[in-house]
């Protein structure tokens, strides 16, 4: 799961590519995920996150202690 964002869950979605001949070949559209460290000051050490672009927008709008307690909840190791 290393193309996944752990805050939103986005993956790898698939569909087709269309020729100018209207001739479909499958093909696939990768998330901009991106592995980002967080200062995590209740706990004095660094967290590593894979999250999304968006993800990061949200991080930085609620707090990394927020975000790292919703992630606890759904049972990710952080």
């Amino acid at each position: 799961m290393s193309g996944t964002c752990q805050l939103l869950g986005k993956q790898m979605s698939f569909g087709k590519s269309v020729s100018h001949s209207h001739r479909r070949t499958n093909r696939t559209w990768k998330p901009n995920v991106q592995r980002k460290r967080y200062w995590l000051p209740s706990e004095r050490r660094y967290v590593r996150l894979t999250l999304s672009t968006k993800a990061i927008k949200t991080v930085d709008r609620r707090g990394i202690e927020s975000v790292v307690a919703e992630l606890r909840r759904r049972g990710v190791k952080v």
